[in-house]
């Protein structure tokens, strides 16, 4: 670290803030290789996260072929249903119980539903080994980014994105061959290898209390709150426009009890618990709000580009799954070096405005070209464009964590994040919802009745029909690749409009002095050389 980065908390925010702490630079743990293997542990847990994200989206057209049913919308649905819901509770047990404990459990629910994935012979079982695997990924997305924000610097963050990059590829690659289920599998060695490392390494200071105090600092009330409303709205949204019309009482019904719910939590954290799940106070700044809005539309256009470029690729070149998982490449491997390009930029600068400022630049340039494709253009410009789009992906991945952290004191990073991160996969399930309803519309003007007939249940056609494109006879496959181009142009125009809105949502932003000290309370063990307290 420059001397640049010595520690400073906003004077405009200090009458939100505890303030009883003292930070210093020498507080953060020195960068032996106990540290290292420690932060290569945690990039393994988030590597296998990562994976999982980025190789679905190519998978899924070939798992609907062999598993068929009616309910394969939820393959992605019910595992960020599960992972969205439990996030804020993993962020309070980790809190209240320790960060090693929770992040072990999380890497054995995870293991646990990838075997169950792997060996489903039809959809349900499939769909509820997503479930569970939902429920350790959430727990481990938010425990990775807890820790990383207990031990080092921000900048170093965005080395995690290689996870993303390659999972298209391995995804489409297992999918090609026929082997799917190894998708699934291949989480197995990697999650017994992660919670190996963390039971050697990771070993951080545990809060004190007996157990029954422990148990008393969760805030139950705040956590069934949150998972039911999260669990009514994710169903609305994903059945909306498949399975039942938008303005039907089935989806409304939940869908108004959702976010009703979701408004009743806040109300409760901010009156009236006790130990509260959010941090209120950096929502009650204009640039903390500003930095959880950013991270929420940035997840959402990054989620929207992942699945519907690989539809484009499929669907309008017939590549297989691995030449679009390829394809798409750009994307994913551009957004780790412009993450840390940006961090560092940040870093040295002491200023996150600006870099936030290009990143969404970026991402309405990139993806307002997309909208630009036809069936026929050629197949380096959707890969260029994707590359700009992917430059703002990485850049804003980074850049809206420091928004949301300056203005807090270090002891508020793991609310803080746990907030961010459920944020940041509550607007998954958004970016997947308001493209698939927008493509699944778009088809069914475009497409010929009689062709969308042969297609049974009501179900998202798009991953339906992709397998058997290029069986079809001319002028069939023309009409079918057309429909998707121009299908696509609508979900490129709407997600153009969410990213200027996320850059409309920029402006307010205010400068914060960065800080990049670690709450001492979740230090290394024996950091200061006194006594070691119990272990985690």
């Amino acid at each position: 670290m420059t001397s640049s980065s010595s520690i400073a908390v906003p004077a405009s925010t200090n009458a939100d803030l505890p303030a009883k702490r003292v930070e210093s630079s020498e507080e953060r743990p020195p960068r032996d290789i106990r540290f290292w293997l420690i932060f290569f542990s945690l990039c393994v847990c988030g590597f296998v996260a990562a994976l999982e994200l980025g190789s679905m989206s190519t998978a899924l057209p070939t798992i609907v072929d062999q598993l068929h049913g009616e309910q394969f919308i939820w393959v992605g649905s019910a595992y960020a249903l599960a992972a969205t819901a439990l996030m804020p509770l993993s962020g309070g047990l980790a809190q209240v119980f320790g960060r090693r404990p929770i992040l072990l459990g999380s890497l054995l629910l995870f293991g646990a539903g990838s075997a169950l994935c792997g060996a489903a012979k039809n959809m349900n079982v499939l769909i509820a080994g997503r479930t569970i695997q939902g429920l350790g990924g959430g727990g481990i997305i938010s425990l990775t980014q807890i820790v990383v924000a207990d031990l080092v610097s921000l900048r170093e963050r965005g080395s995690w994105s290689i996870g993303c990059g390659i999972g298209p590829v391995v995804g489409g690659g297992l999918a090609v061959a026929g082997q799917w289920r190894w998708l699934f599998y291949l989480n197995i060695p990697i999650c017994g290898a992660a919670a190996l490392l963390v039971v050697l390494f990771l070993r951080l200071r545990t809060p004190a209390g007996t157990l029954r105090e422990k148990l008393g600092r969760i805030d139950y009330t705040g956590n069934v709150l949150v998972v039911a409303s999260t669990t009514s709205t994710v169903i609305a949204l994903t059945w909306g426009g498949i399975q039942f019309p938008w303005g039907s009482a089935n989806i409304l019904v939940p869908l108004i009890l959702g976010l009703t719910g979701l408004c009743v939590f806040v109300a409760f954290e901010i009156r009236f618990a006790k130990h509260a799940m959010v941090p209120f106070d950096v929502l009650s700044t204009r640039t903390g709000l500003s930095g959880y809005a950013q991270n929420f539309f940035t997840s959402l256009i990054m989620i929207t580009l992942i699945y519907y470029l690989q539809v484009y690729f499929q669907a309008c070149y017939n590549v297989s799954s691995i030449g679009a998982g390829v394809d798409g490449l750009g994307l994913a491997f551009i957004s780790a070096p412009m993450g840390l390009v940006a961090g560092i930029l940040i870093q040295k600068t002491n200023s996150y405005r600006i870099p936030i400022w290009v990143g969404w630049f970026c991402m309405i340039i990139g993806v307002g070209l997309l909208s630009t494709l036809d069936a026929d253009t050629p197949r380096g410009k959707p890969i260029g464009y994707s590359i700009i789009s992917g430059c703002g992906i990485g850049i804003l991945f980074v850049a809206s964590y420091f928004p949301v952290l300056a203005p807090l004191h270090v002891s508020k990073n793991a609310q803080a994040l746990a907030f961010f991160v459920f944020l940041r996969n509550f607007s998954l399930v958004w970016g997947i919802t308001i493209g698939g309803t927008i493509l699944q519309n778009e088809l069914h003007k475009r497409l010929p009745a009689e062709f969308i007939a042969q297609f049974p249940g009501g179900t998202e056609i798009a991953y339906s029909i992709i397998p058997v494109i290029r069986t079809l006879e001319e002028p069939l496959r023309g009409q079918v690749r057309d429909a998707f181009a121009q299908s696509l142009k609508v979900v490129w125009w709407a997600t153009t409009g969410i990213a200027g809105l996320g850059f409309l949502l920029s402006l307010p932003m205010k400068h914060h002095q960065l800080h990049t000290a670690v709450d001492r309370e979740w230090g290394l063990e024996n950091l200061d050389g006194s006594e070691p307290e119990k272990e985690v």
